[in-house]
Order: structure tokens, then C-alpha cells, then sequence
């Protein structure tokens, strides 16, 4: 199967997804053995025993660079905690000051989309840094649980009624494909190219106006 027919049967399963019916979180949990869950549509309680916002590094948003938050909820006292995306943040031009966002209080009743994100398999640490908030440089939901020590299910949601909500939330629910990889790949690799091509040349001009001198 070709990438455009894995895109479009993608395509497909989501639509099929986002127009099911609201699940509960339990009637998610035991949908985990599915293929995917992005697109499936979560109402649930949500109590913030743990008040830590984690800023998910390098995120673009129309044109911006800045980070994705997200908190950590717990939802029974016997399931895995789910992580929540508080939305999109701008950065400072200065990396040393990080954006203050600041973590839900109170429980809430939330509703929205989840989402599973894929791995990098070149980069996936989850790379915690001290301080509050924590910046992470992935988002590796078992690195995150082993962090908080909580169990986390392998979803994010993202809602869509969090109170006095401002924030961009954007929904890539589809990941590029491996054409468009490799297109990145080869631009590149060929902006390395131009660089080497240039340093060779200022190189060697160099080292000529040495031998003249």
C-alpha cells in the first residue's frame, strides 16, 4: 500500500472516529488495544491533585514558535491519570524565560478530542528539565509517568471547554507522510551541501591569499 492510500484510509478511520458517540474514560480505556485513538470524543472528570504544567519544546503555530502545555489529572483512584492539553503558548526570544502558564485549580467536567502521538524514533526522550513549569523536548507519556509517578494512559486530550480559554489548541491528528519525511530530508541535506560547498570555497580563497602574501 502506497503512502497516499495509507493517508486516505487514515482519513477515513478519523472521520469514523470524530463522529462516534462520546465515550466515558472507562469505555475509552477499553478501547486501548484499538490501532489508533486520535479522534475519539472524551467527556470525563478531572481533579488536579497535581499542579504542574509541562511546556512540550519547538512547536510552531501560525508562524510562532513557542510550546504546548499540558497538565496531568487524575480521573479515579484506581486508573491511569490522563494528560490534558492546555493549548499553544508563544515563546521569548530569550530560551531562559519560559511563558508562565498556569495549571488548572479545580476540578473540572472536560470534553474534547484525544490524540496519540507518534514517536520519533530519532528523537523520543522525554529530556525533563528542572524548575516550574518543566520543559520537555518530547512528549513521552511513559517518561512523563515514571516523572510524576503516576500511571498515565497513552492519550492526550484536548479539550474544548476549559474555562476562560485563550489558547490555540492545534489538531495534526494525521502524521506527514513518509514522502513528505523524506522531502524534509533531502532539503536539508541539500542546504548541508550548499554550506559545505561555500566553507570549501572561503576555505581555499583563504589559503590562497596566504600563498600570495
Amino acid at each position: 500500500m502506497n503512502g497516499r492510500s495509507r493517508n486516505s484510509n487514515g482519513q477515513a478511520a478519523l472521520s469514523q472516529r470524530q463522529n462516534a458517540s462520546v465515550l466515558s474514560y472507562e469505555q475509552l480505556l477499553a478501547k486501548l488495544g484499538d490501532d489508533n485513538l486520535t479522534g475519539y470524543k472524551l467527556s470525563t472528570q478531572v481533579a488536579p491533585i497535581l499542579q504542574q504544567v509541562f511546556l512540550l519544546d519547538n512547536q510552531t503555530v501560525n508562524g510562532r514558535v513557542g510550546y504546548l502545555a499540558y497538565q496531568a489529572f487524575e480521573v479515579s483512584p484506581d486508573k491511569p491519570w490522563l494528560l490534558v492539553e492546555l493549548g499553544f503558548e508563544a515563546g521569548s526570544v530569550d530560551r531562559s524565560i519560559l511563558p508562565n502558564v498556569a495549571a488548572l485549580t479545580s476540578p473540572l467536567q472536560l470534553s474534547g478530542r484525544v490524540y496519540q502521538k507518534q514517536m520519533n524514533p530519532m528523537s523520543s526522550e522525554l529530556m525533563a528539565e528542572t524548575g516550574s513549569p518543566i520543559r520537555i523536548q518530547n512528549l513521552n507519556i511513559e517518561q512523563l509517568a515514571q516523572l510524576i509517578k503516576k500511571p498515565l494512559a497513552p492519550v492526550v486530550l484536548q479539550p474544548n471547554n476549559i474555562p476562560d480559554d485563550s489558547r490555540v489548541h492545534p489538531w495534526q491528528p494525521i502524521p506527514l507522510s513518509s514522502q513528505k519525511h523524506q522531502g524534509y530530508a533531502v532539503q536539508w541535506f541539500s542546504m548541508a551541501g550548499v554550506f559545505g560547498v561555500i566553507m570549501l570555497f572561503l576555505f581555499f580563497r583563504k589559503l590562497k591569499q596566504q600563498h600570495n602574501q
